[in-house]
């Protein structure tokens, strides 16, 4: 494979395959979350259930872009993502796959609907803390703090916003229905027994919508796992796209530096004056590439990763200077700077990409997983969340919710937690019904005790699996 050494290929299997493991253990951990609903209420068979779940989680991935993927990739530091060493490489991507496993297993064993973003995201700045200590980290640098800082704000107010709009939606169903409509929908289930047909039609579509969405989020995170594992190890066909002209940078790099150029630097200071050395030295670096170093139309592969590190480097520091007060951009130039570092029409649609047979294969593996071992947490989240049994009404209102948070998050690139979101809509919804009272105290400290012990817990795996395997490697 891309004629590699067999220890490399050896390595990259492996890594691939545990990217894999990962999405196929998120599908069956998460498939709880689409199904549960239509399972409690007997608007599907459990096996027709998680066959839907699995399909449409399939085409989420397909179907949804790679924004959130890029977004994941993006926490990490330039030099850590532009590592020559291909077993520093190896080393972060298995720490932070293993780490992630590990987690989503464990909590799938104990039944506790903890978050696979989360998960993956602790394991990532895992990683990157534990590279901060390594030599080669510049000042220290080990995560994107700035873009973290946006991750967690998402996955922090998803659920409060989940749990609002439960008890909203509750609301409005019982505003709007008519006495005979309202009395069906807010009955619960009787056993064996289908609901009426315009409920069974909502319970189904939410729970499609749910595990569409699901697929087009979190099944973008293991695509951007799965590109993390070629750049890093094979550089030369993945770091940049090479499907591409790059002959449409030279214009990129004109219009960034002839807008640069109208910056008055004595009105700046010494940390923006040296971003700028910086970035001019990187659009240089990424000229002579261009004009030096291809070959037909293309960047010869040993040269692709040296052109990726400009291309992040000068978006790195271009956001730096956009977001500089002292500095003089009007806001035309600063429009004009984010469309031609942009990954549409800009140089990081030279690095922002997926190969179609990336998507497809995490799509098969997360469309699988939602196949199997659903069961554990179906019966936490149907059973254990509200003292008494789903009702239709409180289906369809978390379902709603969930869907409509994962599609609005996704559109915005940022990752957010299928668990939460629904476990905190079904919270939202039995206390809608009968107040505070009507969740189960036991099960909601375990889920909250899962959701504060995430970060932390896999923060450490993967910082000690780093330091084990840049030891070993």
């Amino acid at each position: 494979m891309f004629g590699l050494e067999t220890e490399i290929f050896v390595l990259l299997s492996i890594c691939l395959i545990c990217a894999c493991a990962f999405e196929f253990v998120n599908g069956f951990h998460d498939t709880a979350n689409a199904v549960a609903t239509v399972i409690y209420t007997n608007s599907l068979k459990p096996t027709t259930a998680v066959i839907l779940s699995g399909f449409f989680n399939f085409l989420g991935v397909l179907l949804g872009g790679i924004t959130v993927a890029m977004g994941i990739v993006n926490l990490l530091p330039v030099e850590l993502l532009i590592d020559q060493n291909v077993y520093h490489s190896v080393a972060m991507v298995l720490s932070l796959l293993l780490s992630a496993i590990i987690w989503n297993l464990g909590t799938w064993y104990f039944g506790l609907p903890a978050s696979s973003s989360h998960t993956l995201i602790g394991s990532i700045l895992g990683v990157g803390l534990a590279f901060s200590t390594m030599p080669e980290a510049r000042d220290g640098a080990g995560v994107n703090w700035s873009k973290a800082n946006e991750i967690f704000a998402a996955l922090l107010i998803s659920p409060l916003f989940g749990f609002g709009m439960a008890v909203v939606m509750m609301f409005v169903f019982r505003r709007l229905l008519n006495k005979e409509m309202r009395d069906q929908v807010f009955s619960e289930p009787k056993k064996n027994q289908e609901p009426p047909v315009w409920i069974r039609i909502l319970l189904i579509t939410t729970c499609t919508l749910v595990s569409y969405f699901h697929g087009n989020n979190d099944g973008q995170k293991g695509v951007g796992l799965v590109m993390l594992i070629l750049i890093g190890i094979t550089p030369a066909y993945f770091a940049i796209d090479g499907e591409l002209d790059p002959t449409p940078m030279k214009q990129n790099l004109v219009q960034i530096e002839q807008t640069l150029s109208k910056i008055d630097t004595t009105l700046v200071g010494i940390d923006e004056k040296k971003n700028l050395a910086k970035i001019k030295s990187s659009t240089t670096d990424l000229a002579n590439v261009l004009a030096t170093k291809t070959t037909n139309g293309k960047i010869n592969p040993d040269d692709r990763l040296d052109a990726r590190r400009d291309v992040l480097l000068i978006n790195n520091g271009l956001k730096k200077i956009m977001d500089s007060e002292s500095v003089n951009l009007s806001e035309t130039d600063k429009a004009i700077l984010k469309e031609n570092t942009s990954d549409k029409k800009g140089l990081r649609r030279f690095t922002d990409y997926a190969p179609q047979w990336v998507v497809l294969l995490i799509s098969l593996s997360l469309g699988l997983g939602t196949m199997i071992g659903w069961k554990r947490i179906v019966v936490t989240v149907g059973e254990k969340i509200g003292k008494q049994h789903l009702t239709y009404a409180q289906g369809a209102s978390a379902e709603l919710v969930a869907a409509s948070t994962i599609g609005l998050s996704s559109s915005f690139g940022l990752p957010v937690s299928t668990t939460h979101v629904l476990s905190s809509g079904i919270a939202g919804a039995m206390v809608a019904s009968k107040g505070i009272k009507n969740l189960q105290a036991k099960t909601i400290r375990n889920i909250l005790a899962a959701w504060i012990l995430t970060l932390p817990v896999t923060i450490m795996i993967s910082f000690s699996l780093y330091q084990f395997f840049r030891w070993i490697l």
